[in-house]
């Protein structure tokens, strides 16, 4: 059994109809945001140098990507690097750049396969060339697939996203293009790199921190927010579906009292 959008069962196999809880079957996140943490404390309680962590996680995002696409989550976007990550050792830069190389080679044909569709958003001007060509080559090899949408967040920087907005409109202001009595918050988010991406609905971050380190500032206005103590490499599948049966317990408010939400009790 497989979970739609829409909370429609779709039967596939007796496997997945085993493995499905009944709760499964309603008011699953339309977009899944994670903050991919604790690969490197991961490696340091094994005494393993820290490339090891990240390759680890690595397993943890084909587990996750699987799941999404099997409980059919459209949108699905992992914080892989940020912006003040440059500033890491070089050499796990380096092993973090080859690594996110190793991984787009190796699933871009499951991508295909699965219709899953490959974004990236961020400043890929920091980025070494050949990690931004690879970018671009998945991104043309999944184009037009619409079954899942799989966005890595690479020197991503939350701020930085804000401000190229808001310097965009102010030039378009400028030039006339914009008129300042036009500006709102619909038109500001037209302006943002996820202006393609709907808001998430569901954030999850692992490792035990309790923050959102400068990712998706703008999107993550009415974002319900799951945090767990399980690192990075050790969140698996049943750790992703408590992180969604988790969501689907909870009354999403927008800023409204509970009697002013249809369905819901006074």
């Amino acid at each position: 059994m497989r979970i739609t959008p829409s909370g429609r069962q779709d039967l596939t196999s007796q496997e997945d109809s085993s493995s499905t809880r009944p709760g499964w079957l309603w008011n699953t996140p339309r977009h899944v945001a994670i903050i991919m943490d604790g690969n490197g404390r991961w490696a340091r309680k094994r005494h393993l140098p820290r490339i090891v962590g990240h390759r680890a996680g690595a397993s943890s995002v084909r587990t996750i990507v699987t799941a999404a696409r099997k409980w059919e989550i459209p949108y699905l976007t992992l914080y892989a690097f940020s912006w003040e990550n440059w500033s890491r050792p070089r050499q796990e830069v380096d092993g973090l750049m080859n690594l996110l190389e190793e991984y787009i080679d190796k699933e871009i044909r499951t991508m295909v396969d699965r219709d899953i569709r490959f974004s990236v958003v961020g400043d890929r001007s920091r980025l070494p060339a050949s990690v931004r060509k690879k970018i671009a080559w998945a991104e043309g090899e999944t184009i037009g697939k619409d079954r899942m949408v799989l966005t890595l967040a690479l020197s991503y920087s939350g701020r930085e996203e804000i401000v190229r907005a808001a310097r965009n409109m102010a030039q378009d202001v400028q030039k006339g293009l914009l008129s300042p009595e036009k500006i709102s918050e619909s038109v500001f988010s037209r302006y943002l790199e996820t202006s393609v991406l709907p808001p998430p609905d569901l954030l999850i971050r692992t490792s035990g921190e309790v923050r959102i380190s400068n990712f998706f500032l703008w999107q993550l206005a009415y974002t319900e927010m799951y945090f767990t103590p399980t690192l990075w490499p050790d969140f698996g599948e049943e750790s992703f579906r408590q992180a969604i049966e988790d969501f689907q317990e909870r009354r999403r408010r927008f800023g409204k009292a509970d009697e002013d939400i249809e369905g819901l009790p006074g």
